[in-house]
């Protein structure tokens, strides 16, 4: 599998990263262009890849075309690609907020997997949430499903609306979940505790928590429960949270955060 990424940032070098160390494709095999040479001199160094600045010179012969700038430059990048890609090449885009229609229109070419990853996806751990047009062959969902896997577990839609959800869910939570725990952290701080201490015991609890929850049957509520004892610290702890309406506020996160992704999307068209 030959491929050609279109922007060499964070993102890229995690998917360049994962596919070189599981094996998934040859540094050879793996071509990136960038504005930054600088950038493009640090990923050559340190991937032994091909790093170049021509965009029309990296698509040549890939089997994959890894969209991977900021949504704001796609309509200029469209005009250094327009007619530069052939039917057989697979188009993956993680831009955020760029909806398949915008990117067909804008390169003529419809052979296009959309990609939601999260930052987790930097080492590994991420969940990236994906969907292709009818123009895909299997094949191709096959070559998206060995990229994506680089990033971690991944999860096919057959509706790109569900992007946009998944934007306001695992693109966003990260930034979510690093509020709570950084929350928690000072809380424990304002308590008395080394904040040393406090960090290894907040990042642990989320951890085990999360892990525990994810290995279970029982549902969420009854985990809590397990936890809470009548009239105890728990009790009064979730009393608190409830007063505090922390159920409403990240309801209310998620939805103005999919909502702006929803903005987003008909920006880009």
């Amino acid at each position: 599998m030959k491929i050609a990424f279109i922007g060499a940032g964070v993102m890229a070098e995690a998917i360049i990263s994962g596919l070189i160390n599981k094996g998934s494709a040859k540094p050879e095999d793996i071509t990136a262009s960038d504005i930054v040479e600088v950038r493009l001199a640090e990923l050559g160094a340190r991937y032994v890849i091909r790093c170049i600045s021509s965009n029309q010179e990296a698509v040549k012969d890939k089997d994959v075309i890894v969209l991977s700038v900021k949504p704001q430059v796609i309509s200029h990048l469209a005009e250094d690609l327009r007619g530069r890609i052939q039917n057989e090449q697979l188009v993956l885009s993680i831009m955020a907020g760029v909806k398949i229609v915008s990117i067909d229109l804008l390169l003529t070419h419809s052979s296009i997997v959309r990609v939601m990853p999260n930052t987790p996806a930097q080492i590994g751990e991420g969940i990236s949430v994906w969907t292709a047009t009818d123009s895909v062959r299997q094949h191709q969902k096959e070559m998206a499903q060995t990229i994506l896997a680089a990033l971690g577990k991944e999860i096919y839609v057959d509706d790109e609306k569900y992007i946009d959800m998944a934007t306001a869910v695992s693109g966003s939570g990260p930034a979510y979940i690093f509020v709570i725990l950084e929350a928690l952290i000072d809380a424990a701080v304002h308590i008395g505790m080394p904040r040393a201490t406090a960090s290894e015991l907040v990042f642990q609890t989320v951890l085990g928590s999360t892990l525990f929850a994810q290995a279970s049957d029982k549902h969420l509520a009854e985990l809590k429960n397990m936890v809470t004892s009548p009239g105890g610290t728990t009790a009064e702890g979730l009393l608190e949270l409830e007063d505090g309406r922390l159920r409403a506020i990240l309801t209310q996160a998620v939805i103005a955060a999919y909502e702006k992704a929803q903005v987003l999307g008909k920006d880009q068209k």
